[in-house]
């Protein structure tokens, strides 16, 4: 399967190609770095909404000064978890979104969002993907003395950081490394790759065979594997 995107077809050729939507919990740095690259134009798209199950996350501030459009959509004011998805493809589909990237956002997504973006929702971690799924992935690292960590964009299935992976990147462990350090290395590879991963799913460079992603022009998988 092509995830593809020419929607010049059916928009004005004036408007990007790709309509992003964000959901994030926390202090948006994936966001600010995907508002960054499309500014420099290297992502061809636009960033339509942020959206944050947090109130006082610092996401929605950024957004805000940016002039993107910012809800706090509140998961405890809602019957059912279903209920609660349906809200936010609702506000997705609004403004018409092509992609959903999770940037932070602390919350699984079940069937109800999902059937309505399969193969259309992206999420970055912060470790070299099936290793260390789930929370507090760099003290996973650390705790297991592997000497590679690094980041991982992939497809949002309704597992735990279990969908086809689209990019990774590789940073060395020190053995001196604490948490934060190691988090800092891996976070600079974060703010690389995920506008990198987005812009190939805008040029339709991403195919999903299965469990495996194809990356038009890069078949030999030399696409940020490097340390």
């Amino acid at each position: 399967m092509t995830i593809s995107h020419n929607l010049m077809t059916t928009r004005n050729s004036q408007e990007p190609k790709l309509r992003l939507a964000v959901l994030a919990s926390g202090r948006g740095s994936n966001f600010e770095a995907i508002c960054q690259a499309v500014d420099e134009g290297r992502l061809h798209g636009q960033v339509v909404l942020l959206i944050s199950d947090n109130e006082n996350a610092q996401a929605l501030e950024r957004a805000r000064k940016r002039g993107i459009k910012a809800l706090y959509i509140n998961p405890q004011s809602f019957a059912s978890r279903i209920e609660y998805e349906k809200a936010l493809v609702r506000a997705c589909q609004e403004v018409e979104a092509d992609i959903v990237a999770l940037a932070g956002y602390m919350r699984l997504l079940g069937k109800t969002f999902l059937n309505e973006y399969h193969l259309k929702t992206v999420n970055i971690h912060p470790a070299l993907l099936p290793a260390f799924p789930g929370l507090h992935a760099q003290k996973q690292a650390l705790d297991y003395g592997v000497r590679f960590s690094g980041c991982t964009v992939h497809f949002v299935d309704e597992g735990v950081d279990t969908g086809p992976i689209i990019l990774q990147a590789v940073v060395p462990v020190y053995f001196d490394d604490t948490v934060e350090t190691l988090e800092a290395r891996i976070l600079k590879e974060e703010h690389r790759i995920y506008p990198k991963a987005l812009q190939l799913i805008a040029e339709g460079r991403v195919v999903v065979e299965g469990r495996r992603v194809r990356i038009i022009g890069d078949e030999h998988g030399d696409q940020d594997t490097q340390p």
